[in-house]
């Protein structure tokens, strides 16, 4: 059975802010909570079903993907580079919300992977299209070395929390609600630093700056994302977070792309034109000769196929569209002028036989003002 709209499960629209869709989960948890509804597995299908579009779509990377991708784009299985519902936890994402509720609020900072990072790397149109490696630095929180990542000062260990017995959660009672979340003291860790580490001041992590080779494969295109895992932030006690690289192509002085296709515009004289001939346009894989048949109208689009982008997942490779732009004389001599002012009355002269288009257009006109 195919999977309901995560916007139509929390009952939001697309454009929904932050604040919406946490209102909106509340209301749906509250209503569909077990604890409420016991026995009732429609209920708790609910209650999940909006657990898991709220993961989604409060968290900026995840979203973004569902929006461009849909339920591929966040599916661990899909291939598309982000985390699958639930890669959070469901005691981080109830302990966000229903910590608001009751006062709490702490969630296990520390206890789980490190978070996603992005970065915005700047491509010309050629390095996008033959692909390409580049070097960027990277500032990112990574393990401490002095202590390993356990926040205490060498020569010492962390203690078991006090408020949470080493649990690293705490239960609350309110109401029917039997509420458990991150322990606020020791914030899920289950441990407590009495003495901390000096280089990290007890976090178990320090930022340091990396770099990075980044291999962009040949035909990626703007806006896509080339995913690096595990170079993301780093975490004292579990894995990193991965890092997506996100493609910007620069504006190109020649060519336009759509998808797999390019454009662009080639001026010619009004006598190429009108003669015919050929001329020699630029390709991104080299040069191409375009053969310009006589009587050709400005804008005129000529295909030249496979000169275009080979796409970067299916291999087919898209087309060149050169459009021809009819330059008019400038700086002409006096001569020049002369032979032109002959050349346009003997071409008059010809009426509909040199100038069709014209001919058509002064019809047209007559026609308006005879009716209007």
């Amino acid at each position: 059975m195919a999977k309901r709209d995560y916007y139509e499960v929390l009952g939001v629209e697309r454009a929904a802010s932050e604040a919406d869709l946490k209102k909106a989960y509340r209301r749906l948890a509250m209503k569909y909570h077990p604890d409420r509804n016991p026995d009732d597995e429609a209920a708790e299908k609910s209650f999940k079903e909006a657990k898991e579009a709220y993961e989604i779509l409060a968290d900026p990377q995840k979203r973004s993907a569902y929006d461009q991708f849909g339920h591929a784009g966040v599916d661990p299985s899909g291939g598309m580079g982000g985390a699958g519902p639930g890669a959070a936890g469901f005691g981080d994402i109830f302990g966000d919300i229903f910590g608001d509720i009751f006062g709490g609020g702490a969630r296990r900072g520390g206890a789980g992977r490190g978070a996603d990072l992005q970065y915005t790397l700047e491509l010309s149109l050629e390095e996008a299209v033959h692909g390409s490696e580049s070097r960027i630095r990277i500032p990112s929180q990574v393990r401490c070395d002095t202590c390993s990542g356990s926040g205490a000062r060498p020569g010492t260990s962390p203690t078991a929390c006090a408020t949470c017995k080493g649990q690293g959660q705490v239960r609350m009672q309110q109401g029917f609600f039997s509420i458990q979340q991150a322990c606020p003291d020791c914030r899920g860790r289950g441990t407590v630093i009495q003495s901390p580490c000096s280089d990290c001041s007890g976090s178990g992590t320090v930022q340091k700056t990396k770099t990075l080779q980044v291999k962009v494969p040949a035909g990626v295109d703007d806006g896509d994302q080339i995913r690096l895992g595990g170079e993301g932030q780093g975490s004292a006690t579990s894995g990193s977070g991965d890092l997506y690289v996100q493609i910007r192509i620069r504006q190109h002085p020649i060519f336009s792309r759509d998808s797999d296709n390019l454009y662009c515009e080639m001026p010619v004289s009004i006598a190429m034109a009108t003669l015919g001939g050929e001329i020699e346009i630029p390709t991104l894989s080299g040069r191409a000769q375009l053969k310009v048949p006589s009587e050709s109208q400005s804008e005129r689009v000529f295909r030249l196929k496979s000169k275009g982008v080979r796409n970067v997942r299916s291999g087919a490779v898209g087309d060149l569209f050169c459009k021809i732009k009819i330059e008019t004389p400038v700086n002409l001599t006096r001569k020049q002028r002369e032979l032109l002012r002959e050349f346009d009355d003997k071409v008059k002269a010809g009426g509909e036989r040199h100038s069709p288009r014209e001919s058509s257009w002064s019809d047209r006109l007559k026609s308006f003002f005879t009716t209007s």
